[in-house]
């Protein structure tokens, strides 16, 4: 299985030649161009994980694909048919299995309403929480790790990573930090990892790891 990490939130996950692609938001490159594409996981309807415009790029290229995501994601996508999940349902997409953990986004502020979310295992190998620190409660071998949010500080993230005890943990949702910022959330990050017996990588946009 192979992952290439996209801008920010964006993940695509490619096995037996077919393609998962995972909140493709607001901070991502415009999906133009991407083929063989069996399902969509959008994990909650904020803007920097789907917006109209990628949905409809990966739609005119992947005609069949699935669209999955919380019931706020099925609202909020107007002329998208959304297959409705949350926590603890699983599906079959292609090559992928699919799990889902957690119902809801972390608080942002007391006056702004929190809403829903969606975190996702694929295969049983890969877990991507979307805005929230979802514990799956199953092992976790790769932990793609939320490192830069208004609704985050870096002591969570070196909690979220020694309670998840991943094998390899790898930062995103990096788009709102500086790069030193990131170096410095990276580097507590990766001893967070460490200290559980595990490892972390930093992956630029676009780079690719095999899982």
């Amino acid at each position: 299985m192979r992952l290439t990490k996209l801008e920010h939130a964006c993940l695509v996950v490619e096995k037996d030649g077919r393609k998962l692609v995972i909140d493709p938001g607001s901070f991502t490159a415009p999906l133009v161009d991407l083929h063989d594409v069996d399902a969509v996981v959008v994990t909650h309807e904020h803007a920097d994980h789907w917006t109209p415009d990628q949905l409809a790029h990966l739609r005119e290229t992947n005609p069949d694909a699935v669209l999955y995501g919380p019931q706020g994601v099925a609202d909020a996508a107007d002329g998208f048919e959304v297959h409705v999940v949350t926590d603890g349902d699983t599906v079959e997409a292609g090559p992928f299995s699919l799990s889902f953990h957690g119902t809801r986004h972390a608080v942002i502020h007391e006056s702004i309403p929190v809403i829903d979310n969606v975190g996702v295992m694929v295969n049983g190998s890969l877990f991507y929480p979307g805005d929230q620190f979802t514990v799956p409660g199953v092992p976790v071998e790769t932990l793609a790790t939320p490192v830069g949010a208004p609704w985050l500080k870096v002591s969570e993230v070196i909690d979220y990573v020694a309670a998840v005890k991943p094998k390899l943990a790898f930062p995103t949702h990096e788009q709102t930090l500086s790069g030193p910022g990131l170096a410095m959330h990276f580097d507590r990050m990766k001893a967070s990892a460490q200290s559980v017996g595990g490892d972390a990588v930093q992956l630029a946009a676009h780079e690719s790891i095999e899982l």
